[in-house]
């Protein structure tokens, strides 16, 4: 019993890596055969289980009561003489079904109590949700609680880590009941961040996801075909600048999602709700937009929304990424059976157009609407419509272009203006760094 408690906790010798002299077959036809073997289906869930195991065993080395605990639980079988399935990889698939078709909490209990009525007595299938995330709570990655400013000044943590109140505006970090009195440990404004460190990890450590993420490397590439964001000219500019991380495919590409959604649909509704989300381009174009391979990083919720103070919570993710651009190491490649240092790069964000001039602090309401002209956007208030009219278009015409002598057919006046030259690189860089951020000091300043 110890031997196999030393080898769960302490793992095997990691000089170890020729595994031919036990009668076992060499690592290349070993590598080859378990490559090119299609795997069933139980296999399959057999394999997923496994992986689940492992990764339950890196989140609680330094609980290792809770993970033989977990791995009792993981080894019952689902009744008395069932091989197929244990507790854990029934309730695997059982909660892959749920997520997959968007099963509420209810139906999913229904489900495992009705599941438990066919089942032989002294069944292990748990009877409710909350039996079931009980059971899963160890294969959950970390998430963090981060109290907020109500006033989206400050995330309170390093230097603010311990603080009641920002100093600059005073308001409490603490809720305030109806007769203003602060609830003690009842933070006003939360802000739930979800590492992208950790999951990606453990995408590396599934032997089909870790094949795929280097799809990119071994496609074929057709000129002037644009099928996949590898084909862009960003995605060869860093290839270009920096060759380092070009080279290795493992290093991953990531485009930035962010907008505000009404949970409640409910569009009178004060409550607002902002999810950041990474999309990994690494994998193939049928798998990269996919549900499973967006990755939820930060939920912002509250009364109100951040504008342009969402520099200040995405202060947290800017860290991690600035770690993954740097470098990562320890992660280990399932396909490839190696340890390598895993780095990554944003390549753009997607997002509307309000969202977009939150997230780069340029302009994208009023005289100045337009982030690429700026200053020099043709711009008209409108004093019966109330609203902006943007006219000017003819100057990005050629120089002797004849709809820019035609007076009649537009605003009665010949078009001899210049196209304004767009905002890039270095001089949109200086321009933002005129604007005076809400808390300087923080990610935005």
């Amino acid at each position: 019993m110890w031997i196999r408690e030393h080898l769960y906790f302490n793992g095997f010798s990691k000089n170890y890596l020729n595994w031919i002299w036990h009668g076992e077959a060499a690592e290349k036809d070993r590598l080859n055969s378990s490559v090119n073997q299609e795997p069933t289906d139980n296999c399959h869930d057999d394999f997923e289980t496994v992986n689940l195991c492992e990764a339950a065993y890196d989140n609680h080395t330094e609980n290792p009561e809770a993970f033989m605990k977990f791995l009792e639980e993981a080894e019952k079988p689902l009744y008395k003489g069932c091989k197929r399935y244990t507790k854990l990889s029934a309730l695997v698939k059982l909660y892959n079904t749920k997520a997959r078709h968007g099963m509420s909490d209810a139906l999913f209990s229904d489900l495992l109590a009705d599941f438990g009525d066919m089942l032989p007595d002294n069944h292990n299938l748990p009877s409710s949700i909350y039996e079931a995330k009980k059971t899963l709570s160890c294969l959950a990655l970390s998430h963090e609680k981060i109290h907020a400013c109500s006033n989206d000044c400050i995330l309170y943590r390093k230097q603010y880590k311990d603080c009641v109140s920002y100093p600059k505006c005073g308001l409490s970090r603490w809720k305030l009941t109806k007769k203003n009195v602060e609830k003690k440990g009842v933070p006003a404004k939360v802000v739930w961040y979800f590492p992208p460190v950790p999951r990606f990890k453990r995408m590396f450590k599934s032997l089909e996801t870790s094949r795929n993420l280097t799809w990119h490397a071994d496609s074929t590439r057709v000129v002037g075909q644009l099928r996949h964001p590898v084909d862009s000219p960003s995605w060869k500019l860093v290839d270009h600048m920096w060759p380092d991380f070009g080279s290795e495919a493992r290093n991953i590409r990531l485009a930035l999602a962010a907008d505000g959604i009404n949970p409640h649909s409910n569009l009178s509704s004060r409550y607002s709700c902002w999810p950041i989300m990474l999309a990994t381009y690494n994998l193939p174009p049928d798998m990269c937009m996919k549900r499973k391979f967006i990755m939820l990083t930060m939920l912002i919720s509250g009364p109100k929304q951040p504008g342009n103070d969402i520099d200040v919570y995405l202060e947290v993710l800017v860290d991690d990424l600035q770690l993954l651009w740097e470098g990562v190491d320890g992660v280990y490649d399932a396909y490839r059976r190696e340890v390598f240092t895993l780095k990554a790069v944003l390549l753009w964000t997607f997002n509307d157009f309000l969202a977009y001039g939150n997230l780069s602090g340029c302009t994208t309401h009023g005289y100045y609407a337009c982030p690429i002209c700026g200053e020099d956007t043709y711009a008209k208030h409108l004093p019966n419509g109330k609203k902006m009219s943007f006219a000017g278009h003819r100057r990005f015409l050629p120089r002797f272009h004849p709809y820019r002598r035609q007076i009649k057919d537009f605003n009665g006046m010949e078009e001899l203006g210049e196209a304004g030259r767009p905002l890039y690189g270095i001089k949109l860089f200086d321009k933002l760094s005129d604007i005076t951020w809400k808390n300087q000091g923080q990610c935005g300043s």
